[in-house]
């Protein structure tokens, strides 16, 4: 799209002058005789950059200023004058214009003045589109009461220092609330650390946790910044915590409580100052009952709770959430975006997703990959698990034969007629419907002494 640049002067010769040598630079140019026709199209138009003459008859330059930046304060304005002095420059100045021109006019300064002008709306409009971007990655999606009531508490708890217990289901979206958290409180300027408790060997976890000196054990061939050393001023996020060994839990309760630690091999105590967000997937409580999970970290870690729904609980949210990961993924790999019908989306209202937001993000990617129109329907969505394959291959009707093998080719026997039924018998369609090679397809229509009219 072209960028528009508005010309406003009471000399038409002037105009035209500089309609012709910008069009030619090729931006879009209108022109004004007057403020008051300016500020008309403005509101209509919305150019990037104004060029104006500070005389005016009736509505000055200075007060047609004031009105297009009270219209849009975005618009960056130029002005220019055949009286030009440093007072009349100051007020523009201050009343927010770019730059100052004297006339007579050269040329080439204008459009190099121009050129600057507007790379300095192409930056500042890409730093807003990546600040959206930036802010978009740690919003929480969806206005169910629940999430909406998640997302009032993180807004009240994020500016804190307070310590945060994240809980919920595997898939639910714990890493984002941490995430959001840390972008929201006073230490987002620094580092979030991510720990995945789950990951670490036991042997190791001294070491990745609090560093090590060059020598400390065989292969230790230089210094190294543990975990906690590189969250300093920032945050740690210790996900996952309850699938660390009790010996474990020890270590970093003591330097939860001590906040210094000592790299392994080293004796010098080294500061700490992190703010700790840990999370789980497990009942914390049912944990310590069974003698997993200390109860004194615990009781540190659990200063205000959080608990993320699973998307069971927030079926409303499904919509918004599909529409997110269709524009995410379209955008990221550069491809046409997809629509959702609401037969799609009724369908996915139906399933209870075990595998909460990580499942729903995984099959909206499968579709967009795997449908070839734009438009994703409900025909388009494979059974999401094994009571759907049961529904949709066989119904109320009883399954032939006792054997498995009997039964799996009851099933892909009932599954490609329904396909080749949706398809009008097109051999061609049908295999690529289900993902099948034509002469694939032709094999296992003879294997399952299936008829057919042949490719139509």
């Amino acid at each position: 799209m072209r960028e528009t640049i508005l010309v406003i002067d009471d000399e038409e010769s002037i105009c035209q002058s500089l309609k012709a040598i910008l069009s030619e630079e090729g931006y879009q140019v209108l022109v004004a005789g007057s403020g008051e026709e300016a500020v008309c199209i403005v509101e209509e138009e919305t150019p990037q950059l104004v060029l104006l003459d500070i005389w005016l008859p009736g509505m000055d330059g200075l007060e047609t200023l004031k009105a297009i930046k009270k219209i849009n304060p975005q618009i960056l304005v130029i002005i220019m004058s055949g009286h030009g002095t440093i007072e009349t420059a100051v007020k523009a100045t201050k009343l927010g214009a770019f730059d100052f021109i004297e006339k007579p006019l050269s040329l080439d300064k204008i459009i190099i003045l121009v050129n600057n002008a507007l790379s300095l709306v192409r930056l500042t409009e890409e730093n807003i589109l990546l600040k959206q971007k930036v802010s978009h990655q740690y919003e929480l999606t969806g206005n169910s009461p629940v999430i909406t009531e998640l997302k009032e508490m993180i807004s009240i708890v994020a500016p804190t220092n307070a310590w945060i217990l994240i809980m919920g289901e595997n898939g639910t979206g714990k890493e984002l609330v941490a995430r959001s958290i840390h972008h929201l409180s006073l230490r987002s300027h620094r580092d979030l650390v991510e720990v995945n408790c789950a990951a670490i060997p036991e042997e190791l976890i001294e070491s990745e946790l609090f560093g090590h000196e060059k020598g400390a054990f065989t292969g230790a061939t230089e210094k190294k910044r543990g975990k906690f050393d590189l969250a300093h001023e920032g945050t740690i996020f210790l996900d996952e915590v309850a699938d660390m060994s009790l010996k474990a839990q020890a270590k970093i309760l003591r330097i939860l409580q001590e906040k210094k630690f000592e790299r392994v091999g080293g004796n010098k105590l080294i500061d700490m100052d992190v703010r700790v967000l840990a999370a789980s997937n497990r009942d914390l409580e049912e944990e310590m009952k069974a003698g997993r999970f200390r109860q004194d970290l615990y009781y540190r870690l659990h200063v205000i709770p959080l608990i993320v729904p699973p998307l069971r609980e927030r079926k409303e949210d499904i919509k918004p959430l599909a529409d997110r990961f269709i524009l995410d993924f379209t955008m990221k790999e550069g491809i046409e975006q997809k629509v959702l019908t609401d037969d799609a989306i009724d369908l996915l209202m139906k399933h209870d997703w075990p595998g909460n937001v990580r499942e729903l993000k995984n099959i909206i990617e499968r579709l967009i990959i795997l449908t070839p129109s734009n438009e994703i329907t409900a025909n388009d969505i494979p059974p999401l698990n094994i009571k759907e394959y049961s529904e949709i291959a066989f119904g109320n009707r009883a399954l032939t034969g006792d054997s498995l093998k009997d039964a799996k080719m009851d099933f892909e026997k009932q599954f490609i007629l329904k396909k080749l039924e949706e398809h009008e018998g097109n051999i061609s369609k049908t295999a690529e419907a289900i993902g099948l090679e034509r002469s694939n397809l032709h094999k296992k229509l003879k294997s399952l002494k299936v008829i057919t009219k042949g490719d139509s």
